[in-house]
């Protein structure tokens, strides 16, 4: 015989079904943004390289595959839903940003400082590294909100994991730096008119260099 399940006596309600809160409908949210931007972020990166027929230097290569990272993260999170807390899809993801943001720091920081000439990012505006410096501090900040602000019993100390990523991602950014590979000696190439043209983020030449020397 089959088990049989009495009805609640009266005055006694049978629980209600659980329906997702207002903080897991925001994590979603932001977890939603955050892959929307690293997406886009993925997609730029892409285009340089295979519309425009840019090459990609070594930092520019571990600052995509960073981002790949996170849309990996995110994406298969989002849709496969896996019982966890509210923020801890954002948490797995925030190391991969978090290193992808040192190295465009880094990488912006070469270029500011004359070591690198680098070409013009996206639609020309501003350089590439400064384009991924600016998607990595959006995308870093949209994941460290979602991750850091939920409030719930499975996470009493949620500036804990915080802390491991940053930590983490920092250690990540510096091992991708000292293990990349160096560039070749600087050959540059310049047009009729004198301008440089870049294939890609190349060795700044010498100051007191000029073209047919």
């Amino acid at each position: 015989m089959g088990l049989v399940v009495p009805p609640p006596a009266r005055g006694e309600q049978s629980e209600p079904r659980r329906r997702p809160g207002r903080i897991g409908m925001k994590t979603n949210i932001r977890e939603g943004l955050a892959l929307a931007i690293a997406a886009s972020m993925l997609v730029g990166s892409l285009y340089l390289s295979v519309g425009l027929g840019l090459k990609a230097c070594p930092l520019c290569l571990y600052e995509r595959t960073f981002v790949m990272g996170v849309v990996g993260v995110l994406g298969v999170g989002l849709v496969a839903r896996p019982p966890v807390r509210a923020g801890a899809l954002g948490l797995l993801a925030l190391p991969l940003a978090v290193a992808g943001l040192g190295l465009a720091a880094f990488h912006v920081y070469l270029d500011r400082s004359g070591v690198l000439d680098c070409p013009p990012g996206v639609l020309g505006l501003g350089h590439a590294p400064d384009q991924s410096l600016a998607g990595y501090l959006v995308l870093t900040g949209v994941l460290a909100i979602g991750a850091l602000s939920e409030r719930s019993e499975a996470a009493r100390r949620p500036w804990a994991g915080g802390v491991t990523a940053a930590l983490l991602g920092a250690a990540l950014a510096f091992a991708s730096v000292k293990s990349a590979p160096p560039l070749p000696p600087p050959s540059p190439t310049f047009g009729p008119s004198g301008e440089r043209i870049l294939s890609g983020c190349e060795p700044a030449p010498p100051p007191d260099y000029r073209p047919g020397r």
